[in-house]
């Protein structure tokens, strides 16, 4: 299959980004600054990265499309109001996790942003419950930019005015060049920030405007420590489809109302983990000393038991310690519990630790 580019690909060649092949796309990694730098730019100014790869799904139809949709996706779509937005997934009928997303309501319908490896998969999964007066459409014209960190809504806010009257996870259409874009104020960092939908056409001269007022480019690299610093997952590491929401410790995602109600895929061993407790959990893992955990390291009780495994792991240069997510089993969840972690032969201590291992400071 030929890698794909983003509308952004030889802005960030002249940037000085270095690539690498994800998800079907060249994407860039880490810039000039390096991982490191690019993250604290993030967390202390700001910083963009280009999400151009993530599906832009877009559905339209009547009332019935939200009782369809409801079918797979276990969030209370009946009382999500005009550009609000909300994290949750799409189940199998294990009540497994085919993918995490983003949906939001539109004035048609709803718009989703899908993960990159999943959007074709997703698609195909989504469609089954669609009828023929339902309307369904990704988006490949548009790009999507995300701009996060403590300057992020001033500098945005500079180049589209109102931006800051925005509030977590809600949106609006607002203009650019000309143009309409449509942004959220959301993002994947545990920063405040915010996601623009712009044409393949503008969104150069959005970045453009963006750097010239100190945003710093940044790429996979410091995405992935950041998302981990604030205890967010990543699809393909912290969730699959062997997995269910209560398993991965997002049961805040499904609203009060489905959890008693259901009708959505997988609801029975949702229900019964949710009235028994599941018999693994996620949970953060502080390694002691400076050892980094990768994924797939072998989590051990102290009494040397194995217990579980590790799913994603790294060193946090806000936290400057190492960090990491896994499952265990429940019985060992409990925050401060010591554990082993077995990293090239050798075991070192470690201990259960609460989520996120960064404060959030998402403007509600």
């Amino acid at each position: 299959m030929q890698v794909q580019k983003t509308a952004l690909y030889d802005t960030h060649k002249n940037l000085g980004a270095k690539f690498v092949s994800f998800a079907g796309y060249e994407m860039p990694i880490q810039y000039k600054d390096g991982i490191v730098k690019e993250h604290l730019a993030t967390r202390q100014q700001a910083g963009f990265f280009d999400v151009s790869h993530m599906g832009q799904f877009f559905l339209e139809g009547d009332n019935s499309l939200e009782n369809s949709l409801e079918k797979i996706i276990p969030t209370d779509l009946k009382n999500l109001k005009l550009n609000q937005s909300k994290y949750s997934f799409l189940l199998n009928d294990k009540g497994g996790i085919i993918d995490d997303l983003i949906i939001t309501r539109s004035k048609k319908g709803f718009n989703i942003i899908l993960n990159a490896a999943c959007k074709e998969n997703d698609i195909k999964q989504i469609s089954k419950y669609l009828s023929s007066n339902h309307k369904s459409f990704l988006n490949n014209d548009l790009s999507l930019i995300a701009i996060q960190g403590p300057q992020a809504v001033e500098i945005l806010n500079s180049i589209i005015p109102n931006v800051d009257q925005l509030i977590f996870m809600n949106g609006e259409e607002f203009e650019f060049d000309q143009e309409k874009i449509y942004i959220t104020r959301s993002g994947y960092t545990g920063e405040d920030g915010f996601e623009v939908s712009i044409s393949n056409q503008k969104v150069e001269k959005l970045i453009n405007s963006l750097v010239a007022k100190g945003v710093k480019p940044v790429g996979l690299g410091a995405r992935d420590t950041l998302r981990l610093e604030a205890g967010l997952c990543l699809y393909g590491h912290d969730l699959n489809e062997d997995i269910n929401p209560i398993e991965a410790n997002l049961k805040w995602a499904i609203p009060k109302k489905r959890r008693e109600e259901g009708g959505f895929n997988g609801y029975e061993k949702i229900k019964k983990d949710l009235e028994n407790g599941s018999e693994k959990i996620r949970v953060g893992i502080r390694p002691e000393g400076k050892i980094i955990a990768r994924e797939n390291t072998k989590i051990f009780s102290k009494e040397g038991e194995e217990i579980g495994i590790i799913t994603s792991g790294t060193f946090g240069p806000s936290v400057n310690s190492p960090v990491a997510m896994g499952y265990v089993k429940t019985k060992f969840s409990e925050i401060n519990t010591n554990i082993l972690l077995e990293v090239r032969g050798n075991k070192y201590a470690a201990n259960v630790a609460k989520l996120p291992f960064y404060k959030k400071s998402y403007v509600k």
